[in-house]
């Protein structure tokens, strides 16, 4: 699969989280959002263990995989993340993201996703300094900037992620790194739009996207 560019300037990406959406209709759900406009799929992975919830495997990833061909952002919310990215990127993900509050060998995690032929992420928590993710900027292809404790859908937006996406916009232009920002926590129209201003690239939105009756109005608001 193809991977995404960086928008032009002034606007985003738009990727739904899959959490979101109704898993009984699932192929519908992702054909709303790909003639509504959508430029990736977001897909949370949680362990019940890295955060307090259980989400599905690499089974529906593949599922995912066979009914679009947008590119598949894999969110690994996981304790141990490197015994399962093999398994993701076979089910067909374009793009594995870990935490860096996670127990693996980070640097050794990001090879092995780029071994696979994938892109590489990374994301971190609202208490997490940005200065853990620092030391990696030069090895990654995406940096997930959570606005939310991860777990749930539907939690309130942080503002403490917008000095975030600055301070990376700033790095990736001092030569830190070529990579896109993401984020993804309590997204809207209004949250999306400070978030752009900041420097985001990509725009993650569940709960908001979801619940419009015109999806398509959705992802232009998003997209700026």
């Amino acid at each position: 699969m193809s991977w995404l560019s960086r928008p032009v300037e002034g606007g985003a990406l738009v990727a739904p989280s899959l959490l979101s959406a109704d898993f009984a209709a699932l192929d519908r759900e992702i054909t709303r959002m790909a003639i509504s406009g959508a430029d990736l799929l977001h897909l949370d992975v949680m362990d019940g263990h890295f955060v307090p919830n259980l989400t599905f495997g690499p089974l529906v990833v593949g599922a995912v995989r066979r009914l679009t061909d947008l590119p598949l952002d894999v969110h690994l919310m996981l304790t141990d993340p490197d015994r399962y990215v093999k398994q993701f990127v076979q089910a067909g993900a374009d793009a594995v993201t870990i935490h860096v509050e996670c127990n693996a060998d980070l640097s050794a995690t990001l090879d092995q996703i780029g071994d696979l032929g994938v892109r590489r992420g990374m994301s971190l928590n609202p208490p997490t300094s940005l200065g853990d993710v620092l030391p990696y900027l030069d090895r990654v292809d995406l940096v997930l900037v959570m606005t939310v404790m991860p777990g749930f859908g539907g939690q309130a937006f942080d503002p403490v992620g917008l000095d975030k996406i600055r301070a990376l916009v700033a790095a990736r232009d001092a030569g830190q790194g070529d990579f896109l920002i993401s984020v993804d926590g309590g997204i809207n129209d209004e949250t999306g739009r400070v978030c752009r201003e900041a420097g985001a690239d990509i725009l993650v939105s569940g709960s908001w996207l979801f619940r419009q009756v015109d999806p398509a109005a959705g992802v232009g608001q998003l997209r700026g």
